[in-house]
């Protein structure tokens, strides 16, 4: 949308729009008569009355509550914290149910990461087909293939306790243990998630009800 003001969402949403008080003429609304507080009123009412319309309409409650129990956090946490926290909780609760330990603190490294390698498209105008590729959940699918996960990162100085046959080299010089031997803790979670995402979508198509 080009606006998130209450005024354009309700407007889109709801077919309606807030009262018209400037904020300049409240106090003057305020001490007139009960007619001009009777609009400020209903000025006030709208206010509170549109956010809560919008939160039905837009199911926001629902898929907060959701996500809150997907993650395994309060539902605060949505609005209050970060990605990482997500994420976290989950690493915690999978951890848990394998019999992992996770480390607690705070890190003092800065780490630093690149972001991902953009290719520069050849400009031009084609009359032959273009291929276009779109891969099913990428990064997690790329994860759950390569066991990319804290827990099957193997440090260097530990590579010669480990066969060669069992670890994989990733592009940036990291070695993670082989999923045939042991699967890791977020290759597992993420594997739950993709799969839970495919049901649900399965549903969705048979769904009746718009």
């Amino acid at each position: 949308m080009r606006s998130y003001s209450l005024n354009s969402v309700s407007a889109k949403f709801l077919g309606e729009q807030k009262e018209d008080v400037q904020h300049s003429i409240i106090s003057e609304l305020q001490s007139q008569n009960e007619f001009t507080r009777r609009r400020l009123a209903i000025y006030c009412i709208k206010d509170a009355y549109l956010p809560l319309r919008l939160m039905f309409k837009l199911n926001c409650l629902y898929s907060s509550i959701e996500l809150a129990r997907v993650c395994g956090i309060p539902i605060q946490y949505l609005f209050t914290r970060g990605q990482q926290i997500k994420v976290a909780s989950q690493l915690y609760r999978k951890a848990q149910k394998l019999g992992y330990l996770i480390p607690s603190g705070q890190s003092n490294l800065e780490s630093k990461y690149e972001g991902a390698v953009v290719i520069e498209p050849t400009r031009g105008y084609f009359q032959d087909p273009i291929a276009i590729l779109d891969f099913a959940s990428l990064y997690p699918s790329i994860m759950v293939a390569h066991n990319l996960c804290y827990s099957t990162l193997i440090q260097p100085y530990k590579l010669r306790e480990v066969e060669s046959s069992k670890f994989e080299k990733s592009p940036n010089g990291d070695y993670f243990v082989r999923r045939s031997v042991v699967q890791g803790v977020l290759p597992q979670i993420l594997e739950d998630l993709v799969e839970a995402r495919k049901q649900v979508k399965a549903l969705l198509e048979k769904e009746t009800d718009p």
